[in-house]
């Protein structure tokens, strides 16, 4: 299955070593910056051979691909897969899968009537701990969920943003909770029943004034099964990122994961008394050298085996979509000071340009 990544910065490693540890042909790469290109291939041990395109849409016509991961700044990823999904390319788009409601409905619909998988890059879904988690919750351990808190406690300093210009700009990226938290936001709306109804939030830019987005938010979510969710996120904690958790309270079980990525069990309490909390924490403990994690493999094994046997993968365009439409229903509450009532049909991060100007 031929191979080719979009964009060689932060995150390209953790793509390139899914995409050769799952035995995929990288035939090539794509940056706008040359030596972005060259350091990944001494990074992660590729051959020199490889392609190597400052512009994809010639990649795109020259190379004949099966499947591209996209790592650019946010604000370029819808326009760039709806191109490679219109050459019948199959797409993995990093976080978030776009900036706006309509992007993302289009790449959706694009997707759909070209028969290609589009999968949106939460690979923590895939932690051994999140895995478990949603196994007992599928067996219905938890029984009436009552509610869960997702809490993302990081620090970015200046120089991350100075690494990139694009970095909270409402144009390319979004504030903490659209970059650094939607990976927790996420996975809290996926364990409490994905289907939203009502948000209120507050964010604000309290450390960072030289970005335009937020870098602390709350919110307040109400779930369609009656259940409620807590979300806490912030780029302003010192002096280094302390931790990311993932609370699940029901009627029958309580879990905690933590850790820096939400790669460990840290509570695990079920009336049905099923398994030894100890040995469950024992066993769903990991330890990954950063916030990534391990998931990025199985979810490009997941994502091969999707087009192999044309089904829609694990983490699918809709899930990248609901990740989205939650974090901008946020900003539109903490925007407008009201309730928002979801589904949302329309909404993009330019909506709240000059919001803390």
């Amino acid at each position: 299955m031929n191979y080719a990544i979009i964009g060689c910065g932060r995150i390209s490693p953790n793509h390139l070593m899914a995409a050769k540890e799952n035995n995929l042909n990288i035939v090539a790469l794509c940056d706008l910056i040359p030596a972005n290109m060259a350091e990944k291939i001494t990074m992660c041990g590729l051959s020199a051979d490889i392609k190597q395109y400052t512009d994809y849409k010639q990649m795109l016509e020259e190379e004949k691909l099966d499947l591209v991961a996209i790592a650019t700044e946010s604000g370029k990823h819808a326009a760039i897969a709806l191109d490679c999904i219109e050459k019948g390319v199959n797409v993995i788009i990093e976080k978030p899968i776009a900036l706006s409601l309509e992007d993302a409905d289009a790449i959706i619909a694009a997707a759909e009537k070209k028969g290609v998988k589009v999968c949106a890059c939460h690979q923590n879904r895939f932690n051994k701990s999140i895995q478990k988690i949603r196994e007992a919750l599928e067996q219905g351990r938890f029984g009436r969920l009552f509610h869960g808190t997702a809490h993302i406690l990081w620090h970015r300093g200046r120089d991350y943003y100075e690494q990139a210009h694009w970095r909270g700009t409402w144009e390319q990226d979004g504030g903490a909770l659209m970059n650094q938290c939607i990976h927790n936001i996420d996975l809290l709306r996926w364990m409490m029943g994905d289907e939203v109804t009502e948000v209120v939030a507050y964010t604000d830019r309290l450390n960072h004034d030289y970005i335009e987005a937020e870098d602390f938010g709350i919110a307040l979510v109400k779930f369609k099964n009656g259940a409620y969710g807590i979300i806490e996120g912030t780029t302003n904690v010192y002096p280094a990122n302390l931790e990311e958790t993932l609370y699940i309270f029901g009627e029958k079980g309580t879990v905690k994961a933590g850790g820096k990525s939400v790669n460990i069990i840290e509570e695990w309490i079920f009336a049905d008394q099923m398994d030894d909390p100890e040995v469950i924490k024992a066993q769903f403990h990991e330890n990954p050298p950063n916030i990534y994690g391990f998931g990025h493999k199985p979810l490009y094994a997941d994502m091969i085996a999707a087009i192999e046997n044309n089904r829609q993968p694990y983490v699918d365009a809709q899930a990248g979509r609901r990740a989205v439409e939650l974090v901008l229903a946020i900003y539109k509450s903490a925007c407008t000071g009201e309730r928002v009532v979801l589904p949302l049909d329309k909404c993009s991060t330019l909506d709240f340009k000059g919001r803390f100007s």
